[in-house]
């Protein structure tokens, strides 16, 4: 959750000015500009002081704005740093979703509650999930797991590096890299952080 202006630093230095994403911002690239007013809500929201309400509000016109515009709705507060869209189109996510660091979310994704219920699946980090792919229900998914394209998720998957893949979901297989890696990008959240090996 991005409750400083370092958070909000480390978050856009992550998914902006890593990703190349400054270039695409300046040419208007869609998912560019969801990310960057993704993360300016988030801030203004978390943060304290009739400013941060004031912009808090710009913010969120802006942020709606372009959700409409790309199809995707990810609500503020539910992805932690290094989220990556690589396409727009069609993301539809809970607001009851916790989904952790430097996952990567394909068009077409489609993460919610079961049919009633109210809990929405928790999701680890380096998590991959592939276009058309739908989680529901309370289910939980553990670190640097793949969902394969189409995948119907409706269990837990609690064991890290599963590659999870069909209708119903399954394990199909095992990898030990994380998907940044594998594509060879690099994630870097400072100080403690493992995640570049």
């Amino acid at each position: 959750m991005i409750r400083t202006k370092q958070d909000y630093r480390r978050c856009l230095q992550t998914e902006i000015v890593r990703r190349g994403f400054w270039r695409d911002l300046l040419f208007r690239e869609p998912t560019a500009r969801f990310l960057l007013w993704l993360r300016r809500t988030e801030y203004h929201c978390n943060a304290r002081g009739p400013w941060h309400r004031a912009a808090f509000l710009y913010c969120y016109l802006r942020y709606r704005r372009i959700s409409l515009r790309t199809g995707i709705s990810i609500p503020k507060n539910v992805c932690r740093e290094g989220l990556t869209i690589p396409h727009y189109g069609s993301i539809v996510v809970n607001a009851a979703c916790r989904i952790g660091r430097n996952c990567a979310i394909h068009n077409n994704v489609n993460i919610g509650a079961s049919g009633g219920g109210i809990a929405a699946p928790r999701i680890g980090d380096n998590v991959y999930i592939g276009p058309g792919a739908v989680l529901y229900g309370d289910i939980e998914i553990a670190d640097n797991c793949y969902i394969g394209a189409n995948a119907v998720v409706n269990r837990s998957f609690t064991e890290p590096g599963s590659v999870i893949a069909g209708v119903p979901a399954r394990v199909v297989r095992h990898d030990d890299r994380v998907w940044w890696q594998k594509n060879g990008l690099r994630r870097a959240f400072g100080p403690g952080a493992s995640d570049d090996r």
